[in-house]
């Protein structure tokens, strides 16, 4: 376990944390607001569409003050340096979903998305993941359109059945 007293050896504050904490208590208070705005709207239920939103902003919260005592303590040991091909990576899985969304449809843009995102975790080949993953995104766009009756981005795959 770590020594509960903070900066104890000397070490200076930990800015990263601090920078952290800051974004995750912003997060939580602008959430925290939108709550408490939904909660103004009448319910016909006694759990209401704030409900949820209170949660996730108490927990932003206490994640925030856990962040910031983690950062009094300091900085113990030199981070390692970020890769930039695995982000590179997911992002472009983010963006090509984006892009492929309206045009191919749910499956194909989201089977991209799996295999950009595979590939960023060291898994290959590109090809077999997309094949799988376009498969996969094939049956819960079954499930969720034809079952449940949710609209989903319709491509040519989809236009099948």
């Amino acid at each position: 376990m770590s020594d509960p007293t903070p900066l104890s050896s000397g070490s200076k504050p930990d800015k990263a944390r601090f920078v952290i904490a800051l974004a995750l208590a912003v997060l939580a208070a602008v959430i925290g607001w939108e709550a408490w705005r939904l909660a103004q709207i009448p319910s016909y239920s006694s759990v209401g569409p704030a409900a949820f939103p209170t949660l996730i902003a108490i927990g932003l919260g206490l994640l925030a003050i856990a962040n910031a005592v983690e950062a009094m303590k300091g900085v113990e040991e030199e981070r390692p340096r970020d890769e930039i091909r695995p982000i590179f990576w997911v992002l472009a899985g983010l963006v090509g979903q984006i892009v492929l969304l309206p045009f191919l449809g749910f499956s194909i843009a989201t089977g991209w998305l799996f295999a950009a995102t595979a590939k960023g975790f060291g898994r290959g080949p590109i090809w077999a993941h997309f094949l799988a993953g376009a498969a996969i995104c094939f049956v819960i766009y079954l499930i969720f359109a034809k079952g449940l009756q949710l609209s989903l981005p319709a491509g040519p795959l989809e236009r099948l059945i």
